[in-house]
């Protein structure tokens, strides 16, 4: 990894974003930069973001100062649904302002700014709005978390396809290890595959192992 802002985002649901995110987060402060991890917009949750307390297990620290400022958890909603649902339902419009507030500071304290999105690229985050046009409209590279699941190909390549067609940049595909019940050929081809399609497509892309935590 390298400093910067990155945006997490992944092919669908439950395709292990979050343990990619803590993961990457590990790596690069072993690379001896500083790195914090932020959920804009948690569902599900009331008063601490799962997502953020399961990045800090994964990189073997607790809650930070700024987690307890909520700096990397600015809008919880309690219902566990797309964030556009999850507002109308609590009544509760999102509060852009404190989202790039709380980014700003987290980047004048960190080399690096892990940011991780809810479900894929196309989720809306208001009824106008969805996760890809905000990428777009704040320049964040993106790390797309993938895995050997059968169904991984048609999935990362649609979004892959999505980011492209908006010029939106790759840096990084995630390949998550930790459905321990894929089927060991599949994954095998799966992986090849999408690394033979980045070489092709994205040359400047990498590809990140997320091992089984």
């Amino acid at each position: 990894m390298i400093p910067g802002t990155f945006f997490i985002s992944g092919i669908d649901t439950d395709i292990g974003k979050t343990i990619a995110t803590g993961h990457i987060a590990t790596l690069t402060a072993a690379q001896g930069l500083t790195v914090i991890t932020h959920k804009p917009i948690q569902t599900g949750n009331t008063d601490v973001s799962e997502d953020i307390l399961r990045h800090r297990a994964i990189m073997g620290c607790g809650l930070m100062p700024v987690d307890e400022q909520k700096l990397t958890m600015p809008q919880l909603f309690p219902y566990p649904c797309s964030p556009h649902l999850a507002s109308r339902l609590a009544n509760q419009p999102i509060d852009f302002v404190a989202i790039e507030d709380s980014i700003t500071q987290l980047q004048q304290q960190f080399d690096t700014v892990l940011i991780e999105g809810a479900g894929g690229l196309m989720v809306p985050i208001t009824e106008d709005l969805l996760f890809i046009d905000y990428i777009k409209a704040k320049g964040y590279p993106v790390i797309l978390v993938t895995s050997g699941r059968l169904g991984s190909i048609n999935h990362t390549l649609l979004s892959l396809e999505a980011l492209r067609s908006r010029d939106i940049p790759l840096y990084a595909l995630a390949y998550n290890q930790f459905h321990n019940s894929v089927d060991a050929t599949i994954n095998h081809d799966t992986y090849q595959y999408l690394c033979n399609h980045l070489a092709q497509y994205f040359p400047a892309a990498h590809i990140i192992d997320i091992p089984v935590i």
